[in-house]
C-alpha cells in the first residue's frame, strides 16, 4: 500500500490518453471522489474532474509532500500542486480507502492552501 499515493498522483499528472488506463488500474469502477469543489463517482466522473483541474492548471504538476500513513484499508497523504521543482501554489491532503484488490474505492480530499482569489 505504500505506493498508493504514487499511483494516485500519477493519474492526476498523466496526459489524457494515458490517464484513462491509469484511472482504470488505480480506482474501482464505483470510486467516489469528494473534495471541497467536487463530488463525483465512477471512472468517468473522476476523469472529468481530473481533466478540469488539469485544464485550469496546465503547467503545474502534483507531487507528494512527506510520507503516506496507512492502516487497514486507509491511506492518507499530503500533496502539492506547483511548477516542477518549485513551491506548490496549492496544498492539500487526501484520505483514500482501498478495496481488497488494492484499488482506491473512495477519496476524501481536503485543501490546506489555495491561491487568493
Amino acid at each position: 500500500m505504500t505506493d498508493i499515493a504514487t499511483r494516485y498522483l500519477a493519474c492526476w499528472n498523466a496526459e489524457p490518453a494515458e490517464r484513462s488506463r491509469l484511472v482504470e488500474e488505480t480506482f474501482t469502477p464505483t470510486v467516489r471522489y469528494v473534495d471541497p469543489m467536487a463530488d463525483v463517482a465512477g471512472h468517468d466522473g473522476l476523469s472529468a474532474t481530473i481533466s478540469a483541474v488539469r485544464q485550469q492548471f496546465p503547467d503545474l504538476a502534483f507531487h507528494q509532500i512527506g510520507q503516506s500513513d496507512h492502516h487497514h484499508h486507509l491511506t492518507r497523504f499530503a500533496w502539492g500542486l506547483g511548477p516542477a521543482g518549485g513551491e506548490p501554489v496549492i496544498e492539500g491532503f487526501d484520505v483514500v480507502t482501498t478495496a481488497d484488490d488494492g484499488r482506491v474505492e473512495s477519496v476524501l480530499g481536503f485543501l490546506d492552501r489555495v491561491p487568493a482569489q
